[in-house]
């Protein structure tokens, strides 16, 4: 996902208008939708100027290699030299690779996160990441940029090392056949919501990509951060973003219908989908395409009337939906599961935006 400074209008999704047939039901509801389309949006229209900093040769990911790079000289700070040893990777993806790294001078693990900069413009992440200052957002120790042998530049960030994130501690109940006990799915989401509130009010940044997997815990105190911000951005009043955002498990039904003026309450979606995941112990949209995606979420909620879309996206008027009924929640989520859970996961999956509960709302029941 594209992280500088701006973006470009993403369009509207090309959907193809859809006659509804005589025949109704869920079991005609993928057929009904197959021509629906949801195209990957670009990013472009920068309007950043280049960044500065010193830059180190080498790849720097290879078991046992060892990058030395300089922090301070600013503000009075004097220079130091920081060696980094690299051990292992822990993930990687379309941004670049994260890899685990042992700081020689200090003895710590950090995990560096490289991805392939543009000269021509300041890294997005990098600029919000200066701005986080809260015990469950990820900390960003230092960076810096290296390149390789054919000039390509990448922007190193140094943070804090977790070992482990909401995704695997979920798996690991999984594989013993059990449901996480329920202490750890509220103390998860309630760190999550208070992360959520302090990045959307204080911040004033929309994480937009919420995910089991960027959220990491640690397996002693159970301390959880939010991480990975490439795909965060300040959301303007007016101001057209990409729709095509967010892991499909978790992305909100206006993302979807190709809504480009959304608000942060698309997070407050995802929340409800990893609170709802932990909870029955797995995904609770599991769409594998964007229109599928959308199949899963009707399977539930029911089909969303018009005004339900309108909120969504008022400029989204081409398709017509067949009639399926929402499944009571109390069907969805078994006896075990406390009622106040399932109607704060209910608060939280709505189709309209607007009724969705704010981070700070939903750590209410919690205090």
């Amino acid at each position: 996902m594209d992280s500088t400074s701006s973006e470009s209008v993403a369009s509207s999704s090309n959907v193809a208008s859809v006659n509804v047939t005589e025949k109704s039901g869920l079991d005609l509801l993928p057929n009904e939708m197959h021509e629906m389309r949801i195209r990957d949006a670009k990013t472009g229209g920068h309007d950043d100027k280049d960044v500065e900093a010193n830059i180190i040769k080498g790849n720097g990911t290879e078991t046992g290699q060892i990058i030395t790079t300089v922090v301070g000289g600013r503000s009075g700070h004097p220079k130091q030299t920081i060696s980094y040893m690299a051990e292992r990777v822990v993930g990687t993806g379309s941004f670049g690779v994260v890899f685990q790294a042992k700081c020689l001078e200090r003895g710590e693990s950090v995990a560096i996160k490289k991805v392939l900069q543009d000269k021509r413009y300041k890294n997005r992440e990098l600029q919000i990441m200066h701005l986080l200052d809260h015990p469950n957002t990820v900390q960003l120790k230092h960076y810096f940029f290296s390149s390789t042998d054919t000039n390509e530049l990448y922007l190193n960030l140094v943070l804090e090392y977790i070992p482990e994130t909401v995704f695997r501690v979920s798996k690991h109940y999984c594989r013993m056949n059990r449901h996480m006990p329920m202490i750890f799915v509220q103390l998860y989401t309630y760190q999550i919501f208070r992360a959520l509130n302090y990045l959307h009010h204080v911040v004033g940044v929309s994480h937009r990509d919420i995910k089991p997997q960027n959220l990491l815990v640690n397996p002693y105190t159970h301390q959880l951060k939010i991480c990975d911000f490439g795909s965060a951005k300040m959301l303007v009043p007016g101001e057209p973003n990409i729709s095509y955002i967010c892991s499909r498990y978790y992305r909100a039904p206006e993302l979807i219908f190709g809504a480009t003026e959304y608000t942060t309450a698309i997070d407050m979606w995802s929340v409800g989908c990893v609170m709802g995941e932990l909870l029955l112990g797995q995904p609770m949209f599991p769409g594998e395409s964007g229109v599928d995606q959308l199949v899963e979420i009707i399977k539930k909620l029911g089909t969303p009337t018009r005004e339900e879309i309108k909120c969504m996206n008022p400029k989204y008027t081409e398709f017509r939906f067949p009639h399926i009924k929402a499944h009571p929640w109390h069907k969805i989520f078994n006896r075990r599961i406390p009622h106040e859970a399932v109607d704060l996961v209910s608060r939280l999956l709505q189709y309209s935006p607007n009724l969705r509960c704010t981070a700070l709302e939903a750590c209410a029941p919690f205090l």
